[in-house]
């Protein structure tokens, strides 16, 4: 049992002495006498957690957390769809009348204001663009923050919002290093690559946005996960890049084209029947591109002595 003093102005009423409080059970009593003022504790601090009726405890009473993906970042109140009162009981059906003329002019209230619009229908797209690009929460997160900001420099006058929030979707996946294509947010979003790609060089331009280089090694995984390549001839062409990289074969070149080069060069070596075309295809680029990434990842001769077995070059699709 813990004990405190509580407030040197709460003393007993029958002897005068200061009164003690217990942590535990919440009663207010004095410590001379005995005499208990209240059995009752009234925590000041954050409602973490409500109790049900079965007695278990669910966090619930905090509300969700905000989020920036969200027009109003999570903040604004919602009444709850089932015309319950606070104990369970069914509302009469003047009171159900009432709630729900409450609730329509409740959603008219969140999108009279203009500034409103603009994000609400963005960040639908977004949330629509995540499910069809398996995004996480926090590229999602980055992107919303993106298109905040050229929201508030006025970047979208004269520009779709579908372009723009989608080219800010592109801006976090590169930042965040997730391997996704300008060609796949386009396919994702029914829009042409050319109006993302004008969209994204504005925001990179007026908000100063600075991208990583993308690392192909990132990009194997996805290949090989479409085409079926073994873990082995993964593991193989990730060392192929690696050795690239030190030697700085790998410098301004495209990470899809080479990443989906040295598959296919691993897929030489280890004999697995793959050719230019699916590797082409699943890497959207084109055959002539892994051609010559690959006769350039061969013509490395220290990639040659140490990762490759000599065999006759074939190049054949």
């Amino acid at each position: 049992m813990v004990l405190q003093i509580i407030n040197a102005d709460a003393v007993c009423g029958r002897c005068g002495n200061k009164m003690l409080t217990d942590n535990v059970t919440g009663e207010r009593f004095c410590g001379k006498c005995g005499c208990v003022l209240s059995d009752t504790l009234q925590d000041s601090g954050p409602e973490w957690r409500s109790f049900s009726k079965e007695g278990g405890t669910d966090p619930t009473r905090t509300g969700a957390p905000t989020s920036l993906a969200i027009h109003d970042r999570g903040l604004a109140t919602i009444i709850n769809p089932i015309n319950r009162d606070s104990t369970g009981k069914p509302l009469t059906s003047v009171m159900k009348n009432s709630i729900e003329r409450l609730r329509t002019w409740d959603s008219r209230s969140k999108v009279n204001a203009s500034a409103d619009r603009n994000p609400r229908q963005a960040f639908g797209e977004l949330s629509r663009l995540k499910d069809k690009l398996v995004i996480s929460d926090a590229v999602v997160q980055k992107a919303a923050y993106i298109y905040r900001k050229a929201l508030e420099k006025g970047l979208v006058k004269g520009r779709t919002i579908s372009a723009l929030i989608a080219s800010a979707l592109y801006a976090a996946c590169r930042d965040a290093e997730t391997p996704r294509t300008l060609k796949d947010v386009a396919d994702a979003g029914n829009l042409k690559k050319k109006d993302i790609a004008k969209c994204y060089r504005l925001l990179h331009q007026e908000l100063g946005i600075k991208m990583p280089v993308v690392n192909p090694i990132q990009c194997v995984a996805r290949i090989a996960s479409k085409l079926g390549i073994t873990e082995k001839t993964k593991r193989h062409a990730v060392k192929v890049l690696e050795v690239s990289q030190e030697h700085k074969e790998s410098s301004c070149k495209y990470p899809m084209s080479l990443a989906a080069a040295a598959l296919y060069l691993s897929c030489v070596k280890n004999g697995e029947d793959k050719t230019q075309r699916d590797m082409a295809e699943a890497a959207n680029v084109t055959e002539v591109t892994i051609r010559n990434r690959y006769k350039g990842l061969r013509l490395d001769q220290n990639i040659d002595c140490k990762l490759i077995d000599k065999k006759p070059e074939n190049t054949a699709a």
